[in-house]
């Protein structure tokens, strides 16, 4: 049981961090320029779409065979 938490914690957290970059992503670019960036925006977003991807893994991850 051990080494399936492992492996679940691991499909997670890679999971976690493609949406948190993907989403920080799309909202840089949706600014016309570099120094319109809010960056407190991105972050909180990006935060919170790691946060959501985290709490949509305990539904299950394809990435992992049962």
């Amino acid at each position: 049981m051990k080494k399936n938490w492992k492996v679940w914690i691991k499909a997670a957290s890679i999971r976690a961090v493609k949406t948190v970059a993907q989403t920080a992503i799309a909202t840089i670019g949706t600014s016309a320029l570099i120094d319109d960036v809010n960056w407190l925006a991105i972050s909180s977003a990006a935060v919170l779409a790691g946060v959501l991807s985290v709490l949509t893994s305990v539904a299950g991850l394809p990435e992992i065979k049962e």
